[in-house]
């Protein structure tokens, strides 16, 4: 048998069928570019306010980033600095509503003569996590309140999440108050996973994201490995329902409209 000698095998394997160029063997990295920003939305209530004064009278960063989801990110946040000191005896649906309203009231007197200009719009809301035995949930006191907290929300079957929010801008007709308001209470079902350990508990807390939320915990953050479903509007459970929120802006906008227009047809009868 004669000595055949054969050649190496190639370090790198065959192309596939669909391959008709060569590549190097070890491409240079590249970065990947970013996902490009969606354009906002082109609706002509919002481009009405576009260049004018709106006021979220709010200081969360979650609701200036829902509101920048839908366009409206030139904001000056302005947050109501009355105390929220309205009884925990009122229904949770009168509760919200009523904060929502006195934070919306509070900015709203205190920036009309602002010498910026009186603000186009204001936006103000509240949000309450409400037990399932109806109790409201503040933020957590302690770590110690937070844990007993969470497993509470555990252990019951379900809860609530109410969003009020309340939209406020002035009326250009002087009829009086002189301004239009429009509000609405939003309610979403969240319901905690039972499978959830005393240990995983434990560790979000540490975690410190829900140590500043009412019910202890931030659904659109690392709080989501709690929940295991909700019922409703999940911008609702992070603390600003859009939809509704959309539809209060084209109400009171469209209502200094509306009274401009019957002002001037009363005029004319005159």
């Amino acid at each position: 048998m004669s000595d055949v000698k054969y050649a190496a095998a190639p370090v790198e394997p065959p192309p596939s069928y669909e391959t008709t160029t060569s590549f190097p063997s070890t491409p240079p990295a590249t970065k990947a570019p970013l996902p490009r920003a969606p354009l906002p939305l082109d609706l002509p209530i919002l481009t009405s306010i576009q260049g004018r004064r709106v006021i979220l009278a709010s200081a969360s960063p979650r609701r200036r980033q829902l509101l920048a989801q839908i366009g409206l990110s030139n904001l000056s946040v302005i947050p109501s600095t009355v105390p929220e000191a309205f009884p925990k005896t009122l229904s949770p649906f009168e509760y919200v509503l009523q904060t929502a309203t006195q934070k919306a009231m509070t900015v709203y007197t205190a920036q009309i003569d602002n010498p910026d200009g009186e603000p186009a719009l204001v936006i103000a809301a509240d949000t309450v996590v409400v037990s399932l035995r109806g109790q409201i949930l503040e933020k957590p006191r302690s770590e110690a309140d937070h844990i007993a907290m969470l497993k509470g929300l555990r252990d019951s079957t379900s809860h609530k999440v109410y969003t009020a929010v309340v939209v406020m801008a002035p009326l250009a007709s002087a009829r009086d108050p002189g301004y239009a308001l429009e509000s609405t209470v939003e309610e979403t079902t969240v319901k905690f996973a039972r499978e959830v350990s005393d240990e995983l508990i434990l560790s979000y807390v540490r975690t410190r994201e829900g140590a500043d939320k009412a019910g202890g915990y931030g659904i659109q953050g690392i709080g989501a490995i709690l929940v295991d479903r909700i019922e409703g509007s999940f911008d609702n459970a992070v603390g600003l329902p859009l939809r509704p929120t959309l539809t209060l802006i084209e109400k009171v906008l469209r209502d200094d409209d509306d009274l401009v227009d019957e002002f001037a047809e009363a005029e004319e009868e005159e």
